[in-house]
């Protein structure tokens, strides 16, 4: 399914992507063990698309001491994939290193480390810097962490796990992008399910065609590059 949306994004001028890979979902096994899986990610890469590390699980226990708050976001806004929400620096700096480093040893050069559902708390992305990943990302903002530059970008994204959740989703972001169309870093942020119903897809592409003659796609690594360069970083 993956390589059949990059191949439609290709064929609407969105040459690289960023994509963001989990090493264990959920704790089915690592990707790594999957040699043509591997393999397809190595062809992206060497073609110009880039790997981002995206979690270790991307799950997270529920826990008793929570706030209602706390409760929200990972249990309703992202039905418990809020991984790195609340994780202790130590094992978040675990976790992050071991994916990097099992991305490396596959051949693999992931630069960017996204959490699950974009719950990074401060000891987790204390524990991305310290990693060494070069970026990570919010739901509204891209963070260079070798800088510290913290940039505002929101990200256009969808729930679909139902159909309120799906018509809400295509009426919020018809709102946002008329306000984020003429940002400097426009981000749109697609999952695999985006791609089976028909209206969200047809609304995604709609949004790259409305843009695509005064925009390139970089991938956030190139664009973090770029931002380096203009601050003579």
């Amino acid at each position: 399914m993956a390589s059949t949306i990059i191949s439609e994004l290709a064929g609407h001028g969105v040459r690289f992507c960023s994509l963001l890979v989990v090493p264990d979902y959920h704790h089915q096994g690592l990707f790594t063990k999957q040699r043509q899986f591997v393999s397809w990610l190595r062809g992206l890469e060497a073609d110009g698309h880039e790997i981002v590390v995206h979690g270790y699980f991307h799950e997270r226990p529920r826990s008793t001491r929570e706030t209602m708050r706390d409760r929200f976001l990972t249990r309703v806004y992202t039905k418990n994939e809020g991984e790195f929400y609340d994780l202790s620096y130590d094992e978040a700096l675990r976790r992050i290193v071991a994916a990097r480093d099992e991305f490396r040893a596959h051949g693999l050069k992931p630069r960017g480390f996204v959490a699950p559902a974009w719950l990074l708390g401060d000891e987790a992305e204390r524990a991305a810097r310290d990693a060494q990943m070069e970026y990570t990302t919010r739901l509204r903002s891209v963070c260079d962490l070798r800088s510290g530059d913290v940039f505002p970008a929101r990200t256009l994204v969808y729930s679909v796990h139902n159909n309120w959740r799906r018509a809400v989703s295509r009426t919020w972001n018809a709102a946002m992008f008329r306000l984020l169309k003429s940002k400097p870093l426009l981000r749109i942020s697609i999952h695999p399910p985006d791609y089976f119903h028909t209206p969200i897809w047809t609304q995604i592409l709609a949004f790259i065609k409305a843009t695509g003659s005064a925009r390139t796609a970089p991938t956030y690594q190139d664009w973090i590059t770029e931002q380096r360069l203009r601050r003579g970083i």
